[in-house]
């Protein structure tokens, strides 16, 4: 484990800080640390970084609710740059979004990775600026009960192809059924954290439920 002393700072006794989500891995914001901030940081369990423009020590989250608790920080091969991966209680931006790097520079027609993140947020998009031709605005105009309706047709295709042992089918289906799922979920307001943290409670509940069974 390294000590702080071990790690480089810059002429003005900085470091930088990569901010990233623990769960999704996405960068959220890059900021400084100090020595001071970063052994606060380490005695608080929470990001504590200091403020190049107000010079002084600001723990992220202290107005605005958005604390980030920290789950490990790792040190660069040079040791002159830290990757802090944390557990976020709100936004990572000042201007209220998830992350700080949200404007597009480049993007690869070919080589841009798919995420379950990305797709929410297009569907999202779909119901706030409704594009027109869109099928996404479509549902989101005809309302909850046509996004109901095809989340059952979707689910009994699933059935049918699941029950007919064709793969490539199921697949197909499952997609679709998990688009519409997700299209639901931005309906009615559910992100998909809230299904992540749902999924983890039942794990840590089987975890338990098996302990007690292998006890003699």
């Amino acid at each position: 484990m390294l000590q702080i002393n071990e790690l480089k700072f810059d002429a003005a006794g900085l470091i930088p800080a990569v901010v990233a989500d623990a769960d999704s891995k996405k960068v959220l914001m890059v900021a400084w640390m100090n020595r001071e901030s970063l052994q606060i940081s380490l005695d608080e369990g929470r990001t504590c970084f200091w403020s190049r423009s107000r010079q002084e020590l600001w723990r992220k989250g202290e107005t605005s609710g958005a604390v980030q608790h920290i789950v490990n920080i790792k040190a660069d091969c040079d040791r002159d740059t830290l990757l802090v991966s944390v557990k976020k209680d709100g936004p990572a931006c000042h201007l209220g979004t998830d992350s700080c790097f949200a404007d597009d520079v480049y993007v690869s027609d070919t080589l841009s990775p798919f995420t379950m993140e990305d797709l929410m947020t297009l569907i999202e998009s779909r119901k706030t600026e409704r594009k027109e031709g869109s099928y996404t605005t479509y549902l989101f105009d005809k309302g909850i009960d046509k996004i109901l309706k095809k989340v059952g047709e979707e689910s009994t295709e699933v059935i049918i192809a699941g029950k007919a042992g064709d793969r490539q089918e199921t697949v197909y289906e499952l997609a679709d059924l998990v688009y519409h799922a997700m299209v639901l979920m931005i309906e009615m307001g559910i992100s998909l954290d809230d299904v992540k943290n749902e999924l983890k409670s039942r794990h840590v509940v089987d975890k338990k439920v098996k302990q007690e069974k292998m006890t003699p």
